[in-house]
Parts: C-alpha cells; sequence; structure tokens
C-alpha cells in the first residue's frame, strides 16, 4: 500500500512540474511576442476592441489545427477557419509564421496599427492568442472569396455586371482612401484582387491577414503581386499613396477588362490598356458582360480614371480619396440591380487565402510615434 501511494505521489509531482514548465514556457511566448507592451498600449488607447484569445479556446476552434480546417495558405502563414465557443460567430485564425525576437517591437507596432483600423471595407482583427510558439491572430470571417475568385473563377453563366464592379470598386477605394487618411496615415502595400474580400451582400473587404513583421526572409516583392507594383517601386524601393493608387489603378483595369495584369502576351495589360487609351480602341480590351446600351459614356468615364491611376509619374496619379469619390460618382448614375446580386448568389464561394496574400498595412506616421511608447 505503501509503494502505491509513493508512485501515485511520484505521478502526482512529475505532473505538476510538467504543467508548471508548460505555463511557463507558454507564458514565456507570450512576453516573446510582446503581449505585456501590447497590453500595456491597448489600456492607454481606451477605445479599441480587441481580445486575447486563450491558447485551448484557439485549438478547440480549429480543432486542433485540423488540415480539414484550413481555408489557405500563404508566405505569411496558415489561415484556419474557426468557431469560437458555442454559437458564436465563426472567424479566420492566421497561424503565422514565427516570430524574430529582434523584430517583436515592430510586430506589436503593426499590430496596434491593425487594431486601430475601423472601417465597413476593411477585414477587422478580433483579437490574437500569443501563447503558441508562432502567433495566432483572429479576423473576422469573410464568407465569398476574392474578387480574383469573382473575376477569373466564376461559373460559365455567370455574369458580373458593371454595376456591381463598379459598387465592389468603390468600396475598395474608400477603405483604402480611409487608410490614407491622417493622422495615421497607413499604406496598404499589396492591393489586388485577391486581397479584396467578398462579404454577405458581396460587399467588398480589403484584407489585411499580414505577419509582415515576423519572417525575415520575405522578399521585398511578395510572390505573384509584381503585376500590380508601381513602377517607381523598383528605382527607390520606396512606397508611398501613390504606390497603392497604382496598384488599385491595375485592378479597375481588370475590372473593366475582365483580363489577368500578365497575359501571355508580351504586353501586360496596363501597357495595353494605356495605348488603347492613346488610339482610342479601348472597346476592343472591354469585358463583353459590361458592355450593354447605356453604359458606354460610364466605362469610358472609368477608363480615363483607371489610365490616371496608373500614370507614370506618380506625380500625375489622383489622390485615394478623389478616385473613391470618382468612383461613387459614377456608381450613381449606374445603380445596381437586385438581379444582379441575387445572380451571384448562385456562385458562392468559402474564403480560400491564396500564396500572394498581402504582406499587411505599413503605418507611415505611427511607428515613429510607438516606438518611444513601447519603449517605456
Amino acid at each position: 500500500m505503501f509503494a502505491g501511494l509513493l508512485v501515485a505521489l511520484i505521478a502526482f509531482l512529475v505532473t505538476e512540474v510538467f504543467l508548471h514548465k508548460r505555463s511557463n514556457k507558454r507564458q514565456g511566448y507570450f512576453e516573446e511576442h510582446g503581449g505585456q507592451m501590447l497590453s500595456r498600449i491597448l489600456k492607454t488607447e481606451g477605445n479599441i476592441t480587441f481580445t486575447f484569445y486563450d491558447r485551448g479556446d484557439i485549438v478547440k476552434a480549429t480543432r486542433n489545427f485540423h488540415k480539414a480546417n484550413i481555408v489557405g495558405e500563404g508566405a505569411h502563414g496558415t489561415v484556419y477557419k474557426a468557431v469560437l465557443g458555442v454559437g458564436t460567430a465563426t472567424v479566420a485564425v492566421k497561424r503565422c509564421k514565427q516570430i524574430d525576437k529582434s523584430r517583436t517591437m515592430e510586430f506589436v507596432q503593426e499590430l496596434v496599427i491593425l487594431c486601430r483600423v475601423s472601417h465597413p471595407n476593411i477585414v477587422r482583427l478580433l483579437g490574437c492568442c500569443l501563447h503558441f510558439e508562432a502567433p495566432m491572430l483572429v479576423y473576422e470571417f469573410v464568407p465569398n472569396g476574392t474578387l480574383n475568385d469573382l473575376l477569373h473563377g466564376r461559373r460559365p453563366g455567370c455574369r458580373v455586371t458593371l454595376a456591381t464592379r463598379l459598387r465592389i470598386a468603390t468600396e475598395a477605394a474608400d477603405a483604402i482612401a480611409y487608410l490614407h487618411a491622417p493622422p495615421h496615415t497607413t499604406l496598404h502595400g499589396d492591393v489586388k484582387p485577391d486581397n479584396i474580400l467578398l462579404g454577405d451582400g458581396w460587399v467588398a473587404k480589403v484584407s489585411d491577414f499580414g505577419c509582415s513583421t515576423i519572417d525575415d526572409n520575405i522578399q521585398v516583392v511578395p510572390k505573384g503581386t509584381l503585376a500590380y507594383l508601381d513602377p517607381e517601386f523598383m528605382q527607390d524601393f520606396q512606397l508611398t499613396e501613390k504606390s497603392d493608387v497604382y496598384s488599385f489603378g491595375v485592378v479597375l483595369v481588370e475590372l473593366l477588362t475582365g483580363m489577368k495584369p500578365l497575359p501571355k502576351e508580351q504586353k501586360n495589360l496596363t501597357k495595353l490598356f494605356q495605348e488603347s487609351m492613346w488610339n482610342g480602341t479601348i472597346g476592343e480590351l472591354l469585358d463583353t458582360d459590361i458592355v450593354e446600351e447605356g453604359t458606354m459614356g460610364v466605362i469610358h468615364q472609368a477608363a480615363e480614371l483607371a489610365s490616371r491611376c496608373i500614370a507614370v509619374p506618380g506625380t500625375e496619379r489622383p489622390a485615394m480619396g478623389r478616385v473613391a469619390d470618382e468612383l461613387r460618382r459614377l456608381s450613381d448614375i449606374l445603380p445596381e440591380s437586385s438581379e444582379a446580386l441575387q445572380a451571384l448568389e448562385g456562385h458562392r464561394y468559402s474564403y480560400t487565402a491564396t500564396e500572394s496574400e498581402t504582406t499587411g498595412f505599413y503605418s507611415l506616421g505611427s511607428k515613429a510615434a510607438l516606438s518611444t511608447e513601447l519603449a517605456r
């Protein structure tokens, strides 16, 4: 009997030591990822809704990161569809790449920037869990896939009208203009159809899903995004608001033509588009789905706007706020019908992140201001 009690006691002590070490290890991850700094800053902000999720909740919500829950994998991590709690909304859990300890402050700065973003056309960051070896970011789940899916992967016979395309473009432009607005001027840095998600009612939501500060091996130019990259970036490697305008202009060209920006032909789409504008042959490039009686005037105005957005030098491009205003005016001229939206309902997607996910927002003014705050 004594021997049995001794074995039980030893087993209990071993278990306690193991649990204690595991708890300390997980708390260590929280501190390594800047959890205490982030918590302190969010408390000073006061008006930000942000949740620190428990490790157990994340494991349960993703079914222990089951492969069946994966909805996307990319250069910056893996995205899981998850349900946190009973009867709660579905969310997207981003399992980021392992964080470099030397970049913890930068990672926290980026999270604070993302926490401040609040716009109906931007995917919302709900919270995070930092008790893993790699950070977990929790976002709202967007159910209807991406603009890229809608343009290039829809079922045959599913027509996307000009009115729908203009409305989506207006919403995306509004979101980017919001990011560019002071006092916390923020660049997106990777505007493209894959990063414009479509929510309920096919509302556009510009996506983040970024862990750009986590992996030192991530290339400056994300894979698959070269066609949307401002040509002037290749000269000085500096992103500006006008870089986002250029990228959005390429998206607008894609919406008007239905063509991908890097076709098999030798010339890329932006060059073909600009030449057709100069030669007066734009009609030859337009997607036939948007050409119908009464739309050509609006199409030409949208094409002129797209041409200005992709102009070189960048100083000739309009500001993003102006782009959004002009698109809104065109969208008002050609309102979207309920029938057009209903037609899309027969072609629903589940959100799937792609290899060319967004790199995350990049703040021009916030990072310097936060550096002192973080150092305290």
